[in-house]
């Protein structure tokens, strides 16, 4: 795939520089695309990745999951199929030549009408099993994402305009190489879209006990089945995700709400302090008390 051209590189710099001067994450008034400024490389820092379509206009990024890490810049997109508890990093910035990004949230019922319109083909294959991949952005990919952004000038055209070319993203998308593992998990029906159903339930009940194989009967397959499926598309247990989700969460509501660290363990599904002091530290470095004094 031929990479992007120069100059429709330079135009979505210079969108994105435009709307992020004033604020470095700007959430757009089109329905699921926020635009993100970084001046300097950052440290590592855990959250939930949506699933969605990250695009680097210039600088880069890295994002580990699990053991696993992608790296990603202004020739690469990144896309997670699922939500995920992952590290990111900003790895290349500067005051003169910013981290410039956007990102756009992936809607798995627009994309799953989208394969039936299109008559998009879905091949059942052991290749791909990955939920998140690195791409090679296209000519086509950026000009879309650039012909999306210049709607901020016209704000009377969004409502119109603006789900056709998400529609047009989408279908880039699935059309390129890394299309199949986006196809696997859209597909009703498929192994792909049972796990998805799996982590829908794990974020809303993060905080409660499961049986897995109670979880795995709901979503009619067998546990053996289900947990290296699982496995295959997060590169985690269902119990490990549920922890990094766990532990996420607390370290947000210890940041941003200056909660208690005991308030907080109970809140996250924790009933003994000192496991998750313990396994807070194992995760993030540092335990919760120093995150506590320190942000």
């Amino acid at each position: 795939m031929t990479n992007v051209s120069s100059g429709n590189n330079e135009e979505l710099i210079q969108l994105i520089d435009q709307y992020t001067k004033q604020n470095k994450k700007f959430e757009m008034t089109i329905p699921g695309l926020t635009l993100y400024r970084g001046d300097a490389p950052t440290q590592p820092s855990s959250n939930i990745l949506d699933a969605s379509l990250c695009l680097i206009a210039q600088g880069k990024k890295q994002v580990i999951l699990s053991e696993e890490i992608y790296t990603y810049d202004a020739n690469h997109f990144l896309f997670t199929a699922i939500d995920l508890p992952v590290i990111t990093q900003i790895i290349e910035a500067s005051v003169e030549q910013p981290y410039l990004a956007l990102v756009l949230r992936l809607d798995p019922y627009v994309l799953a009408q989208l394969m039936l319109e299109a008559h998009i083909p879905f091949k059942h294959t052991n290749n791909g099993k990955k939920g998140m991949a690195v791409g090679q952005v296209s000519p086509e990919l950026n000009d879309a994402f650039v012909r999306l952004l210049k709607l901020l000038d016209r704000p009377q055209d969004i409502a119109i305009l603006s789900p056709l070319i998400i529609k047009e993203i989408f279908y880039r998308l699935l059309m390129s190489p890394q299309g199949e593992r986006l196809k696997r998990i859209a597909a009703t029906g498929t192994t792909g879209h049972r796990i998805v159903k799996a982590i829908e339930w794990l974020k809303i009940n993060f905080a409660k006990s499961f049986s897995v194989d109670e979880l795995a009967s709901t979503m009619g397959m067998s546990a053996s089945s289900f947990h290296q499926h699982f496995r295959d598309i997060t590169s985690m247990s269902p119990l490990q995700y549920q922890k990094r989700i766990r532990l996420t969460e607390a370290r947000r509501l210890l940041v941003t709400e200056n909660r208690d660290i005991s308030s907080v363990s109970l809140q996250v599904g924790y009933e003994s302090l000192s496991q998750f002091s313990r396994e807070y530290k194992r995760f993030f470095g540092t335990s919760p008390s120093v995150d506590y004094k320190k942000l």
